[in-house]
């Protein structure tokens, strides 16, 4: 399936994204500048600044310090908004329209709901995809797939993120996929998911299907990597 390897290169591209200008500056007082001023962001929204991120994520310290300077150098107002992730991810996407996709994704890092992705938000989502543990990745995704953040994914949330990610893809990648395509899938995931047959999906139930059945671990794009 198409989805089964996009999320692997979608994590390196945010992680690429926030990281490759940080690689540039590398003297000590540049270290020491980039620590400072991320111990003064963070501080304004916890006053453990630096360390309480550290703690809350799998990231070191000095990893922290590069992802914000590269974060810094493409936001530098400390923050992004839902335009300038669409932005990025239609340079990622040339070959299809990301846009659907990219205000879920955005959906799915703002955790908090205010429209920006702040540095927290970014460091604590990159975390879980990148060296979270599988439970943990799947808690993501189900928040991903569950559109209107209600506790449920419905057959029609699970069809827009399927249908948002063939669009990402571009029919020039995948000519063969019939328009019906998403919808089959979609039909078949939602069967096996559907325990209960109440027409919507659990958190447990979600979970549960997803860590007894490869295929649909890989093919709803859930991070093929940790299988």
């Amino acid at each position: 399936y198409p989805q089964s390897s996009t999320k692997r290169s979608i994590k390196e591209r945010l992680l690429k994204l926030f990281s490759c200008s940080a690689a540039k500056k590398t003297s000590t007082d540049n270290q020491n500048s980039v620590e400072d001023e991320l111990e003064l962001a963070t501080v304004r929204h916890r006053p453990e600044g630096l360390e309480q991120l550290e703690a809350q994520t799998k990231f070191t310290k000095k990893e922290l310090q590069i992802l914000y300077r590269g974060f810094k150098n493409e936001c530098p107002s400390g923050v992004v908004n839902e335009e300038t992730f669409k932005e990025i991810y239609s340079q990622f996407f040339p070959q299809g329209d990301a846009t659907t996709y990219a205000h879920f994704l955005f959906n799915a890092f703002d955790t908090d709901h205010n429209g920006t992705v702040s540095f927290e938000d970014f460091v604590m989502g990159l975390s879980i995809l990148l060296r979270g543990s599988v439970h943990e990745k799947l808690n993501w995704a189900f928040n991903l797939y569950d559109i209107n953040k209600d506790g449920y994914i419905t057959k029609e949330e699970m069809l827009d993120i399927m249908k948002a990610i063939y669009d990402m893809m571009g029919k020039c990648t995948y000519p063969i996929l019939k328009e019906e395509t998403p919808r089959q899938h979609v039909e078949i995931f939602f069967q096996k998911m559907d325990k209960n047959k109440d027409g919507v999906v659990t958190i447990d139930e979600f979970i549960d299907c997803c860590q007894n059945d490869e295929n649909i671990m890989r093919s709803m794009q859930l991070f093929e990597n940790v299988i």
